[in-house]
């Protein structure tokens, strides 16, 4: 029904188009107009040109997907030969909701549409070329009227190109979606042709949009709030659309679209991916084997074997009976581990494989796991049952029979606890965001790999001849397994640099420097012979490092960390033409030398430079901010700081018209930048 009454309206719209004026009551309704980005054409480099909207006050166009009602605006070129011009660039529309539960996405006020426009190389320099394009639209208030016109823009064609209604484009351009991933964190979750989508890390008092772009014949239902961090929208198929974070013109969006791999489903239409599973229980299984390489473990393997062969009078058959006890015992310990597990988070939301690594905070938490178990495995601190409960444990475990040989398997995978806890901690971590089914697989993956040596001795007494003999090595062993649960680490850093960007990976690489002086200060001073008040005064201070160390790095700072966009300034790139030319034409110019990895830069340009006061006062005083960034060697820039005698950054110069260059020191304030600023004409 509902694509019926959108053919009709075209219909409708086309035959009423014929003679009609984009006029009502004799007042303007849009007034359109063609505008550039540049003064000049360059051959062969691409340049922007804008649909400009003006619309009077109250009535609106539409997006690329109007919702229930109206139609997208559409614009068709007539461009000379070797131009070519790409698609529509949609600045984020704004959800209307009109009476009878009509839902448009629309545009008020005005709006650019910007087409990124591609010049062919073979242009001569002083010829004019005209770009003429036919659009048309349809504007509505409590009534729609389509309107049309045929535009044209003439721009002459130079060697260099300049800027042109650089605040015109910026103002909508910011308003882009941006393909690349949002930097807050997607959680979807579909039951049947319910999909709901939880944005993370959004800041206090900050709010989102989500706008769909259905699929030709796709139904899309309105999307709805279903509290301050989720939306429910009704739609059948994967869902795209943007995402739009903050208000007003500090408003940013990103394209997302719902992924298998990232979504949870209640229905058989949303299959979750099988292959990382796979991979995952074949590396528990792995790691259950080499548990039996490690001090804790190897050594006791022959005695339990033997121990087994004596209570069953060496009769093949009883024996392998007393080794299948065992093994039940080590089951029963992982899986009484997975059935806690699933019992702490009965009531938590179900995900899918791998799901949880897109929450920058379950990152962080299974990370610092990681770290903590290798530096144990590297030797830092050791984890150690106290003496009486070990022997409290063997000794109940001690009895005869299959019950005896169960409850050794069982208090036998505790005894090993020092060797096992860095894997069963780190699985332990990765458990948590699992559903109630791959948790046990995991754990029983793990428990298999252990359990097999077990298995194959009893079935095979003399296979023990092959076993290693026990060593120095089991010790280098266990330092080395510290390796791979670095490489883990790595890879989490490198997830996290995608999420939080590269100052999030710093402040999280300075909360585990603290957590690492805290795992020396209870491995060197908390031994089993240390006096108890020294255990005390080291376990208070690894307390206050873990806790400041999290307060300081893991608080405001990462959490802010790569969710938001500081930089407003519409910076030039640095070339020394370019500055020339800028000075030749009367401008003031204020360079920014700088690198990412300048901490001492970023430090400025947040506290004194990208400032809503300093942003005026270079509106104000008409300046054109260039920025000389450095992160990549860069010989025009280097030759620039070396005539001022620099060699580093950060560095900072006004160019006055006609005047001598201005140097502001390296630690800026606002009101130094705004005092400079002030002096200039």
């Amino acid at each position: 029904m509902r694509a019926c009454l959108r053919i009709l309206l075209a219909m409708a719209l086309l035959g009423a188009s014929v003679g009609r004026a984009q006029e009502f009551e004799g007042k303007r309704l849009v007034t359109a107009s063609l505008v550039s980005s540049v003064t000049d054409i360059v051959p062969g480099q691409p340049f922007e040109v804008g649909l400009l909207l003006e619309m009077a006050p109250g009535w609106h166009t539409y997006w690329e997907y109007s919702g229930d009602a109206g139609l997208p605006t559409r614009i068709s070129w007539t461009l000379p030969d070797g131009f070519v011009a790409g698609p529509i660039q949609w600045p984020v529309p704004e959800a209307k909701l009109e009476p009878g539960d009509i839902q448009t996405y629309a545009y008020g006020d005005r709006v650019l549409l910007i087409t990124t426009i591609v010049p062919p190389p073979g242009l001569l320099p002083g010829a004019t070329v005209t770009l003429r394009a036919k659009a048309s639209w349809l504007v509505c208030l409590e009534i729609c009227i389509p309107g049309s016109a045929e535009l044209e823009l003439t721009l002459p064609v130079g060697d260099s190109a300049k800027p042109d209604n650089a605040a015109l484009f910026e103002a909508f351009r910011s308003q882009i979606p941006s393909a690349e991933k949002p930097p807050n964190s997607l959680t979807w979750k579909r039951r049947g042709g319910d999909l709901t989508l939880t944005v993370g890390g959004l800041l206090a008092g900050e709010t989102f949009s989500v706008f769909p772009l259905p699929a030709p014949d796709q139904e899309v239902g309105h999307p709805k709030s279903v509290g301050g961090d989720a939306v429910k929208i009704p739609v059948a198929g994967p869902f795209r659309g943007v995402l739009a974070i903050g208000e007003g013109a500090s408003r940013r969006a990103w394209y997302v679209e719902e992924s298998s791999a990232e979504s949870s489903s209640a229905s058989a239409s949303a299959p979750v991916p099988t292959t990382g599973l796979w991979t995952a229980l074949l590396y528990g299984l792995l790691g259950g084997l080499i548990l039996n390489l490690m001090p804790c473990v190897l050594p006791v393997i022959s005695l339990k074997i033997f121990g087994f062969m004596k209570q069953a009078g060496e009769e093949p058959g009883k024996i392998l009976i007393h080794g299948l006890a065992f093994m039940a015992g080590i089951f029963a310990w992982f899986l009484g581990l997975a059935v806690l597990i699933i019992a702490l988070r009965a009531g938590g939301t179900e995900v899918t494989w791998a799901f949880q690594f897109q929450n920058p905070w379950f990152n962080v938490a299974i990370g610092s796991v990681v770290f903590v178990f290798a530096l144990n495995l590297f030797g830092v601190f050791e984890i150690v049952l106290p003496g009486q409960a070990s022997t409290a444990l063997e000794s109940a475990g001690s009895t005869g029979g299959l019950g005896g040989s169960f409850f050794q398997g069982v208090f036998a995978t505790l005894l090993a606890t020092p060797c096992t806890a860095p894997f069963l901690g780190t699985a332990l971590g990765f458990a948590f965001g699992q559903s109630a089914v791959v948790i046990l697989a995991m754990f029983a993956s793990v428990a298999t790999g252990m359990a097999l040596p077990y298995l194959l001795l009893s079935a095979k007494p003399g296979w023990m001849r092959f076993l290693p003999r026990p060593g120095a090595w089991m010790e280098k062993l266990k330092q080395f397994m510290g390796f791979p649960l670095l490489a883990t680490l790595l890879w989490i850093f490198a997830i996290l640099g995608g999420q939080r960007g590269v100052e999030g990976v710093l402040w999280f690489g300075c909360f585990l420097l603290s957590l690492a002086f805290a795992c020396w200060l209870y491995g060197s001073f908390c031994g089993p012979l240390a006096k108890f008040r020294t255990q005390v005064i080291a376990i208070l201070f690894a307390v206050t490092s873990v806790s400041v160390g999290g307060w300081f790095f893991l608080g405001e700072k990462f959490a802010r960390a790569g969710t938001e966009t500081t930089d407003e300034i519409a910076w030039v790139p640095f070339s020394t033409q370019e500055l020339k030319s800028l000075r030749e034409s009367g401008k003031t110019v204020f360079v920014d030398f700088t690198a990412d990895w300048c901490i001492t830069c970023k430090f400025n340009e947040r506290t004194a430079i990208n400032t809503p006061a300093v942003r005026e006062m270079l509106a104000a005083r008409s300046v054109v901010p260039m920025k000389a960034d450095w992160t990549n060697a860069n010989p025009e820039i280097t030759a620039a700081l070396k005539s001022f005698g620099r060699v580093g950054v950060p560095f900072y110069v006004i160019y006055p018209p006609g005047g001598e260059p201005i140097v502001l020191p390296e630690l800026l304030t606002e009101a130094i930048v705004i005092e400079a600023l002030k002096k200039l004409p």
